[in-house]
């Protein structure tokens, strides 16, 4: 009979990113071994691999949309009892709540949940003279886990914002700029080299357009 050995999980900076990857686009199976992690961009599938320390082979798939995505499918019963024990069960898109991340390490696993559910945008606002607007908006299906998020980024980050909006199946918590300042420096103070360029470059554009606010480098970071 052959016996396979658990690898044992502990938490740090990159084990903390990986599961706010897995949280976002990742995927447990039904056999309570498999692991399976998409994405359309092939520096998130690298970054993935990088924080878990496996060499996993990146292969293509066209989805529903007949558009060309990335994935990554591995077995690892370790990595996938750690992520059940946190709280992510195979079918968590709608059931995700609270889970258990140390506040030692929130701020890597928010940026892992940013690159993989998150977005930002900006615009100028016509009604006032040279108002600058900018967001940082978690998407989920369920309302739950970004309450929790919300209480975490209060609690840890001392964010004031408290905007949950449903639509379309889903739901948004979105921050305005002066929260999504003291989270742009919460979430890339130390990444480890651990980050999705395009969205880290897309928010630093914002700050560095707005004339009125700097980077909050006194935001309440654990």
């Amino acid at each position: 009979m052959r016996y396979v050995v658990k690898r044992k999980y502990l938490w740090s900076p990159e084990i903390a990113y990986n599961v706010g990857l897995m949280t976002s686009d990742g995927c447990l199976s039904s056999d309570n071994r498999h692991l399976l992690f998409v994405s359309n961009d092939i520096e998130q599938l690298e970054n993935f691999s990088k924080s878990i320390n496996k060499d996993l082979i990146i292969r293509s798939h066209n989805d529903s949309y007949n558009k060309t995505a990335h994935r990554v499918q591995f077995s690892d019963t370790g990595y996938y009892d750690f992520l059940k024990d946190i709280g992510l069960t195979s079918k968590k898109s709608k059931t995700i709540g609270h889970l258990k991340i140390p506040d030692k390490y929130y701020c890597h696993f928010l940026r892992g949940i940013f690159d993989g559910d998150g977005t930002t945008y900006a615009y100028y606002d016509s009604r006032w003279r040279a108002s600058y607007m900018y967001y940082v908006g978690f998407a989920s299906a369920s309302k739950t886990f970004l309450e929790y998020l919300m209480l975490k980024n209060s609690d840890l980050i001392g964010t004031k914002g408290k905007s949950i909006r449903s639509g379309g199946g889903a739901y948004s918590l979105v921050y305005g700029k002066k929260d999504s300042n003291k989270l742009y420096y919460a979430m890339y103070k130390e990444t480890n080299g651990l980050y999705l360029t395009r969205k880290k470059d897309k928010l630093s554009s914002f700050i560095k357009e707005d004339k009125n606010v700097t980077i909050n480098r006194n935001a309440r970071v654990l």
